[in-house]
């Protein structure tokens, strides 16, 4: 299991556009991504459930991978977020 930390820094927040396109990059992994803001738990590959948590800039995000290719997944999802620069490590 690999745990990390994301501050959004998108004006936006973490809004539809840069959701979708990091919703679809996970559809290639095996692994579980589960998304924690506010005490809540959600699929990530989920464009529903991600945007029904309203997360705004500022706010603290913690994605959680877990599986055989978890180790892959981390780095290409860390890279896509900085890349649209929605978050940044924390």
């Amino acid at each position: 299991m690999i745990e990390k930390k994301f501050r959004v820094i998108a004006d936006q927040g973490l809004h539809a556009k840069p959701a979708t396109s990091l919703i679809m990059a996970t559809d290639r992994f095996v692994s579980d991504i589960t998304l924690v803001y506010d005490e809540k738990k959600i699929d990530f590959k989920s464009i529903i459930g991600v945007l029904s948590l309203g997360i705004y800039k500022g706010e603290v995000i913690t994605l959680i991978f877990n599986g055989t290719d978890e180790e892959e997944a981390c780095n290409k999802i860390s890279e896509l977020i900085k890349k649209y620069e929605i978050c940044e490590e924390i």
